[in-house]
């Protein structure tokens, strides 16, 4: 058996089954790990979602903003965006089945035999593996709940921009969706720094990649991601990069996560959209 994690896929089906087939991907006895952001921006959102389902238990996947984007078009009040490709899935008949299920997709995935944690974006740099988990857990009990759509209309906004374990409420969950699908930088003092999405060396000198921040407590645990495709692949501090911007022409990788060290593997994408 072999286990991958591949990055965002964005509706970029093509190349994903592409990659599949280069990875020699056998479901009954294979394993992936998709880190978020399923749909959106690339031509066949629809399409993406219907194939990552039918792979049933043979895949694992986090939440991403697209992801969230969606949900919240779908159910709450936000507005679809000039880029969004998500008409799709809102007008198929099997809409309402497609959307419970990614409702119910989690902010997180350990697998401790593996030793290996998945998000979408990022972690605060204050959580330990343990907090991080019962975060998502809380976050996901409210996206299952019966007001997920009052969830959805109010998590959008970027405060609060740091961590205390008193925060209760909507300011307690929209700060660890933030984390969990949106972080790529933080300040050097801690504060969330949700706008800055430059590749790193183009960042404010005030601010650092969530990774890199001074007494991470998940640093001993490794961390795949996806969500920055300025960021390219990349293997630092224990945290894995997988989001290669397949969807602006770039690539679409994978790492695989059981052998000795890991492995990366990739192939080409046409491009769906020009960057900015």
């Amino acid at each position: 058996m072999a286990i991958y994690a591949v990055g965002d896929l964005q509706g970029c089906l093509d190349p994903f089954r592409r990659l599949l087939d280069r990875l020699a991907f056998d479901p009954a006895e294979d394993r992936l790990w998709l880190v978020g952001d399923i749909v959106n921006r690339g031509p066949q959102s629809l399409e993406s979602l219907r194939f990552v389902r039918e792979l049933g238990e043979a895949a694992v996947t986090v939440l991403g903003n697209h992801d969230l984007n969606l949900l919240a078009v779908a159910f709450g009040n936000r507005r679809p965006r000039k880029k969004d490709t998500l008409d799709p899935i809102l007008e198929a008949p099997d809409r309402d089945p497609l959307l419970d299920w990614l409702r119910s997709r989690p902010l997180l995935h350990h697998d401790p035999a593996l030793g290996f944690a998945m998000v979408h974006a990022g972690l605060a740099p204050e959580w330990d593996l343990a907090q991080a988990r019962a975060m998502a857990r809380e976050v996901e009990a409210a996206l299952a709940g019966p007001d997920f759509r009052t969830l959805l209309v109010q998590m959008y906004g970027d405060r609060p921009d740091r961590w205390d374990p008193e925060l209760e409420g909507i300011e307690r969950l929209r700060f660890a969706i933030n984390c969990f699908t949106r972080l790529r930088y933080l300040s050097r003092d801690g504060a969330l720094r949700l706008e800055t999405k430059a590749a790193p060396g183009q960042q404010p000198a005030d601010e650092l990649p969530w990774f890199e921040a001074p007494g991470r407590r998940s640093a001993d645990t490794r961390i795949v991601f996806g969500h920055w495709s300025t960021l390219g692949a990349l293997e630092k501090n224990n945290a894995f990069a997988t989001d290669t911007g397949c969807v602006w022409g770039g690539r679409l990788t994978a790492l695989r996560l059981d052998a000795p060290e890991p492995r990366w593997l990739d192939v080409d994408c046409p491009g769906a959209q020009k960057p900015g």
